[in-house]
């Protein structure tokens, strides 16, 4: 089972993120976001195999005096894979990319998936994961028209196995 290390807003400003997983659903055959019981993250990191100690060592290190990190989104973007996966897309600045190489710092990327690694990772929350090929050209559609722009501020950090999706180590972290 993969692990990973993510950003996670557990307050309120996550309801934009929530509405638009609701709307992404309509696209897949069974709603995706909602069915991982996780609120709407940034994952930093996928590690296959890595001790769960270490990986909380790490997510102790770089976030144990970090403040709560706020995301302007604007717009959806997607990847196509075996199914095709929509996300929301960050105003990038260097906070997450600082987190990003901090985190890479701790565990050698060599350990890292190679889309998480420094130079691959690309900043994105994921709003619906698992959308079929046949409904691809109407989510296409359907993010491309999409203006939506909104800000979250994600409060904790932590590092889970998955799936399904199991804690197992948080940071809340200091508001801003």
């Amino acid at each position: 089972m993969p692990y990973g290390i993510s950003l996670k807003c557990l307050n309120e400003t996550a309801s934009p993120v929530f509405k638009l997983w609701d709307e992404a659903a309509a696209l897949e055959e069974a709603a995706s976001m909602r069915a991982l019981n996780y609120p709407p993250h940034l994952t930093l990191a996928v590690y296959q195999e890595l001790a769960s100690d270490r990986l909380a060592e790490a997510l102790e290190s770089v976030f144990c005096t970090r403040s709560t990190v706020t995301v302007n989104f604007s717009g959806i973007g997607y990847f196509e894979n075996e199914f095709l996966v929509l996300w929301a897309r960050p105003i990038v600045d260097d906070t997450l990319f600082l987190l990003h190489a901090a985190l890479h710092k701790e565990i050698n990327p060599a350990y890292c998936h190679e889309h998480y690694r420094p130079g691959s990772w690309v900043p994105h929350c994921t709003i619906a994961a698992k959308v079929p090929k046949p409904k691809s050209e109407a989510a296409i559609d359907w993010a491309n028209e999409n203006r939506m722009q909104f800000s979250v501020s994600f409060d904790a950090a932590d590092c889970v196995r998955f799936p399904p999706v199991e804690i197992l180590s948080e940071i809340v972290l200091t508001p801003e």
